[in-house]
């Protein structure tokens, strides 16, 4: 499955947004805004969240997510939007506690979590779920942080908001066909193992500044 972004937005084009964005200043800007696509680290395992069209075999049988190592992997990409069936202006700086959705750019299935075990440790497992970005309540995550918004160089928590786990990692490693790459999975308890912080990425400017700016970048 080829890439996604919301309205038919090609892939060529955001590269070339991207470096747009980087002659206008936007890795100065102190929050995550949605709209944006980063990677996201796991801190205390130092794994990036990660998906990839290989399916769990047993559970719900959906698209798995792993933290893996490697900081070039292209699969290891998530777009942040509006939770479901809401839409969050491109740019506008995700506040704490606010729900949004995480969307696998690579296959346009959003971060998930449901009522089953997850294959290593039997915590609550961790899926990549609909098609095209569009799946359904499950995919919705509130994001745990301090102050008023969520600051790029902070730690955060991602809490599901149908169930209450926290997104997490403690260090299960799978074996063939995905070999070293990490279990994650839903946990309730709050530990150093449900951490993350926003890493590398297009970080989304505020959309009046932006197009003020890229105007002024053109002339």
């Amino acid at each position: 499955m080829g890439r996604w972004f919301p309205a038919g937005i090609a892939v060529g084009p955001l590269l070339l947004f991207g470096g747009l964005l980087g002659l206008v200043g936007a890795s100065d800007l102190p929050f995550v805004t949605c709209g944006s696509v980063v990677k996201l680290l796991n801190t205390r395992h130092n794994v990036r969240l990660h998906s990839h069209d290989v399916h769990y075999g047993s559970g719900s049988g959906q698209q798995s997510v792993t933290g893996v190592s490697d900081v070039d992997d292209s699969n290891s990409y998530w777009r942040i939007r509006g939770k479901t069936s809401t839409v969050c202006e491109r740019g506008t700086p995700v506040r704490c506690g606010q729900a949004i959705r995480l969307t696998h750019v690579n296959t346009g299935r959003n971060l998930h979590s449901h009522h089953f075990s997850s294959p290593l440790s039997g915590n609550q497992e961790v899926s990549a779920f609909g098609e095209e970005g569009e799946g359904d309540y499950l995919d919705d995550w509130t994001v745990l942080c301090s102050g008023s918004h969520w600051v790029r160089d902070d730690e955060v928590r991602f809490k599901h908001a149908s169930t209450d786990v926290l997104l997490s990692v403690t260090g299960e490693q799978y074996g063939r066909p995905i070999s070293g790459q990490r279990e994650v999975h839903g946990m309730v308890q709050q530990s150093q193992n449900n951490y993350w912080r926003a890493m590398e990425g297009i970080f989304l400017k505020p959309s009046e500044l932006l197009r003020t700016e890229a105007h002024h970048a053109e002339l």
